[in-house]
Parts: structure tokens; C-alpha cells; sequence
């Protein structure tokens, strides 16, 4: 195995003078197998102000690969009996869930973590500290009036404050302490969903998120964010508000983990050892074939691709590439068949990638992306070179 044979931090550090506006401020890859991490680089700064140079245990906003990671979790509670893949989700929310236009419909956790719910992201899912979601989702606005769940792929954010939502009413806990009990903590990861159960130290180590040179997200320097979630409409930040699945999008379940690229990596070795890493199970193999296993591929007709870059999609998880008219998904560009999530927000992409025949993946993410995308796919070049393995900044 790679892992065996190199030693696994084959390049780590230099924060290289930014020669260009097009270049990332940041880029971290992490290369893995089963064994172990096979080659890291880091190239770039985490703080631009400071100058602080980028370093592959940095903890970053990842993105919408935070979706992944709530699949894992959910599959955790789905072993232990508190969650079913396919009830309707109103049995746990205490509230009828329907899109208005298919009121016989149930919504079930496969349609919702499958993006096949009908939900849309028309309304803002991001939801104050306050937020009733409940109203939010009574607004028809919110709903595909078309599609009946289950048919129609389109990919929506506003899918995973429901199951964060579901997950909190099922088990009595907060999200994010939920998510570090089940799938943080047991391998040993330092991270967060928001910042209100990363420790200080790990806080402190941010990395700062641009878009053209000026920061979007963690711009803390050095300190812990003063509200760890977005605040209540009053600007209060008093998380003793909570109330189990009354705002699921309190802690951002689908793209608000802090975790770097090197925490990245481990889950992907997760996923390469069938539900093992490092001597802990944390799933069962058969959980793992269900992430496995592509639940909708776009036919020409049935959903919306977001102009080729969703394909072919499971639990949370994206298949590449797909080979039909439409699809521009092969990010690798070899072909090979490859599974995982990527992620974009406030000028950073990232992704976490396996390839379960030949047993390697990678896990890398930059800050400061254009979103001009590449001309071979519906990635962006920094996604397809640091896919591939090149870094962009040199030393």
C-alpha cells in the first residue's frame, strides 16, 4: 500500500509570496489509502493579515462535503435502532412535513439525504439563531410544485437542517455535540459544525476564507468567533435558545464543519476500510455499501444537473463520472469511477474523493477560487489540478 511505502507527510509547509490575483491564497492536499496518508502539501497562507502560513491540521470550512459527514452519523443512529432511513420524517419532527403541491407524499431520510425530497432552496436556509424552521418549511415557496418527492433529483442545502433536525428530536441532543459523539470524537478528529464545540486552541487555528483577496468566513485572528452560529434577529448570541429540532440549521449541517484536510483524509480511509479506521469501527460494512450505492443517475429528464456537476448521487454521496450527454463530472479526467462530495462557499472548494477498485483517494481544499469553470469539466482548474495532483502555488 501507498501508505506503507511513503512516509505520510512527504511535503508539509511554505507560504510562498502570492504572485498573482488568479492564484489561491491557500491549498492543502492530503493523499491517502487504506493504511494511511501517502503525501501531504500545503502551500499558501491560513491568514492573510497575520501571514500565518497554511498547515494541513488547519481546520477550514469545508463546505458541502459537511453533508458527507452527517450521512455517516445518520447511518450510525440508523444501526442502533433511534433512525429509519425510510419513515416519514414527520413521525420524529412532531410535525407534518409535506410539500404543499403532494400532500400524501411522506419525506423519508433517503429522500432527504438524496436531494429527491422536493425541497428547494428558493427561501433562505440559512435561519437565525431564533429561527423557526417549521414556519420556514409551511411556505410553498420552499417546495418544487412539479416534482413529487422521490422522482427528481435538485440538489437543495435546506435538506440537512431537516435531518439535523430529525437527528436532535430523535436522540435529545444538540447537533453538533451529536456529530462529535458520533463520528468526531471516536476518530479522534478535531473539528465542529460551527464553532461552539471546537476548543480554543483549535478555533485559533482557523483558516481565513476569500473571495478577491478579501476574507468571507473566519476571519477571527487568531481568536474564537464571538457567536459561534449565526445570531437571533436581535443580534444575541445565547445558545441556551436551543430546542431540539426547532432549528435545524443552527450549526449549519450542510456545509458548516471545521475540519482539516488531514481530518478529511481519515474519513475518507473510513470509507476505504468498509466502515473501519486506524482499529475503530465506526459503521458496519453494510452501511457503508449503502454510501456506496448510487440511489438516482440523471436520464436526460430527471433532475436538475446543475449544469452537468450532478450526475449520479447516493446518501450524501457523489459518483463520478457519469457517461451521458450532459454530464460534465469526470474531475479526474481518467474515467475512473470515484466517490465522495465536494464542496463550495464563500470562495473556497474543496473535496474529499475515493477510488474503492484501486483503494486511494485524496481530500484537499483552496481558498480564494474563481468560479470560472475549467473547460473540461464543471470544476474549477484548482479542483482539477489538486485533484490530480499538482500543486498551484509552488514553493
Amino acid at each position: 500500500m501507498i501508505g506503507a511505502m511513503l512516509f505520510a507527510a512527504l511535503l508539509l509547509t511554505a507560504a510562498p509570496p502570492l504572485s498573482s490575483q488568479s492564484e489561491p491564497v491557500a491549498t492543502v492536499r492530503v493523499a491517502f489509502d487504506r493504511g494511511g496518508e501517502a503525501a501531504v502539501e500545503a502551500h499558501g497562507f491560513a491568514d492573510l493579515a497575520s501571514k500565518r502560513a497554511i498547515r494541513a491540521d488547519d481546520p477550514v470550512r469545508v463546505a458541502s462535503i459537511s453533508k458527507l459527514v452527517v450521512a455517516i452519523a445518520v447511518l450510525r443512529l440508523v444501526e442502533q435502532g433511534v433512525l429509519d432511513l425510510d419513515a416519514d420524517v414527520s413521525e420524529k419532527l412532531g410535525w407534518r412535513l409535506r410539500n404543499p403541491a403532494f400532500p400524501d407524499t411522506p419525506i423519508t431520510l433517503r429522500l432527504l439525504l438524496s436531494h429527491r425530497s422536493s425541497l428547494t432552496d428558493t427561501i433562505d436556509y440559512v435561519l437565525p439563531l431564533d429561527g423557526d424552521m417549521r414556519a420556514a418549511l409551511e411556505n410553498p415557496r420552499a417546495w418544487d410544485p412539479e416534482h413529487a418527492p422521490g422522482g427528481y433529483f435538485r440538489y437543495t442545502n435546506f435538506n440537512f437542517p431537516v435531518v439535523a433536525a430529525v437527528m436532535e428530536r430523535a436522540s435529545g441532543e444538540r447537533f453538533d455535540r451529536l456529530m462529535n459523539r458520533l463520528v468526531i470524537l471516536p476518530l479522534g478528529i478535531e473539528g465542529c459544525y460551527n464553532w461552539a464545540s471546537c476548543s480554543g486552541e483549535t478555533a485559533a487555528r482557523a483558516v481565513t476564507i476569500y473571495r478577491a483577496r478579501q476574507p468571507t468566513k473566519d476571519d477571527h485572528r487568531g481568536a474564537p468567533p464571538a457567536c459561534a452560529v449565526t445570531p437571533a434577529t436581535d443580534g444575541s448570541c445565547d445558545l441556551s435558545q436551543w430546542r431540539a429540532g426547532a432549528n435545524g440549521a443552527m450549526f449549519a449541517p450542510q456545509g458548516g464543519l471545521r475540519i482539516s484536510a488531514r481530518g478529511l483524509a481519515k474519513i475518507g480511509r473510513l470509507l476505504l476500510g468498509q466502515g473501519k479506521v486506524d482499529g475503530v469501527r465506526l459503521l458496519r460494512p453494510a452501511s457503508v455499501a449503502l454510501l456506496r450505492k448510487p440511489l438516482w443517475t440523471y436520464d436526460g429528464s430527471n433532475g436538475d444537473t446543475s449544469d452537468g456537476f450532478y450526475c449520479s448521487y447516493g446518501l450524501a454521496v457523489t459518483f463520478l463520472p457519469t457517461r451521458r450527454p450532459g454530464c460534465r463530472d469526470d474531475l479526474f479526467g481518467d474515467g475512473r469511477t470515484r466517490l465522495g462530495h465536494g464542496g463550495e462557499a464563500y470562495g473556497l472548494r474543496s473535496g474529499l474523493w475515493i477510488d474503492p477498485a484501486r483503494g486511494t483517494g485524496v481530500a484537499f481544499f483552496a481558498t480564494d477560487v474563481p468560479d470560472t469553470p475549467a473547460a473540461r469539466s464543471a470544476f474549477t482548474p484548482a479542483e482539477e489540478t489538486l485533484a490530480r495532483g499538482t500543486p498551484l502555488l509552488q514553493p
